[in-house]
């Protein structure tokens, strides 16, 4: 099994909205694609409630049954749109994918 992390911090304002708004849009972006991407066993989003200088705003949790569904999903289409919004919103991004 693979463990997918990511962790964002949001730009402050994007896109016309503010960080919040844009932290709801993410999680109910990523929570949308449960059952949707071939390969993804569970999917998890976290939005903090910290305002430490050191704190991310969302975290994404999400677990696919291999290597192989977890490169599917990168290039799945719900996931491409997703990329692209994101990018826009985000400032910093920092990912950690491990083998169980």
């Amino acid at each position: 099994m693979i463990k997918h992390i990511v962790m964002w911090r949001l730009k402050e304002r994007a896109d016309g909205r503010d960080k919040r708004a844009n932290a709801l849009l993410i999680k109910e972006r990523l929570e949308s694609m449960r059952g949707k991407i071939p390969g993804m066993l569970a999917v998890e989003v976290g939005l903090n409630f910290d305002s430490s200088d050191d704190s991310s705003d969302v975290v994404l949790y999400a677990e696919f049954e291999s290597k192989a569904a977890l490169e599917g999903y990168r290039v799945h289409a719900e996931h491409v749109a997703f990329k692209d919004f994101i990018k826009n919103v985000r400032f910093e991004r920092r990912v950690v994918d491990y083998e169980v």
